[in-house]
């Protein structure tokens, strides 16, 4: 018998779970689960869109100065951090722990959407404003930024959806809970705008950080600190992606740039010698 290596061990982790007992609890947990992680998500979304518009000036935080200055520090490493750790195997099992009983490792993506979520709804709306106002857009660049921050977060809507939407919302797990089902997650993205670049999530995402209208200290420390995380987070998960993928992942790797868009398509011969 082979012995069983540690990433087939963690995708069994992952994507294996307990038959839940049949009947109405279950049913009941997954609708409940549903509702929570997609009412939570909504406002964190609508929390990150409007907080960002505003360049970071209107918050709820009210931490006195300087003290501010290390809270908010705090708000914007608490999620690259948290966010990392639930991805990595000690990380999902602790999630799986999180929901007592067979339901936990079926309802890993939805309680790792939730806790994602709770983290951005902090971040967003617990942040004190430094009251500063650097350059606020009006007329014709207010329109034109206000579109192009439009813009930025649909290609992140269109690249999550790339992705894998269920996976991404946490609807995976709750859904899979429903139909009594082992979670199945998405195969291994090479569509959509992840023909132009490996990491469209993460290239969006930091789209909508520089493209918002109103421009202070509390945005431009946002900005940079975000930034240099999806630049660096997504080495880690293609780590995971090699792991899992193998040689298909490296040609994928080898074919498609990491964060910027080839200037010119590759050629017929080029696309045969990297496939």
């Amino acid at each position: 018998m082979a012995v069983e290596t540690h990433t087939e061990r963690l995708t069994a982790l992952v994507v294996g779970t307990l038959r839940p007992a049949p009947g109405l609890p279950r049913i009941t947990l997954a609708l409940l689960s549903g509702l929570l992680v997609h009412s939570i998500f909504a406002v964190a979304v609508l929390a990150m869109i409007l907080a960002m518009y505003f360049g970071m000036s209107r918050s709820i935080g009210s931490v006195a100065w300087p003290y501010a200055i290390l809270a908010n520090a705090l708000l914007i490493v608490q999620f690259p951090l948290l966010h990392s750790f639930l991805l990595t195997g000690p990380g999902m099992r602790w999630l799986a722990r999180l929901i007592p009983g067979p339901h936990g490792i079926t309802l890993t993506t939805t309680t790792y959407a939730i806790i994602a979520s709770l983290q951005l709804i902090a971040l967003f709306a617990l942040w004190t404003p430094t009251g500063t106002v650097w350059w606020s857009a009006d007329g014709w660049a207010l329109w034109g930024l206000s579109v192009a921050y439009a813009t930025a977060w649909l290609l992140l809507l269109k690249a999550s959806w790339d992705a894998g939407a269920e996976v991404q919302a946490g609807a995976l797990g709750w859904m899979s809970l429903m139909k009594n089902v082992k979670p199945r997650f998405p195969d291994m993205p090479t569509t959509g705008l992840f023909r132009v670049i490996r990491q469209p999530i993460y290239v969006a995402f930091a789209l909508t950080l520089w493209t918002v209208p109103v421009w202070t200290p509390d945005q431009l420390a946002l900005a940079i600190s975000l930034t240099l995380y999806c630049l660096a987070a997504p080495l880690l998960k293609e780590r995971r992606f090699e792991a899992r993928y193998g040689e298909r992942f490296q040609r994928y790797r080898d074919r498609v740039p990491y964060v910027f868009p080839r200037a010119t398509a590759l050629t017929p011969r080029e696309m045969d010698k990297r496939q």
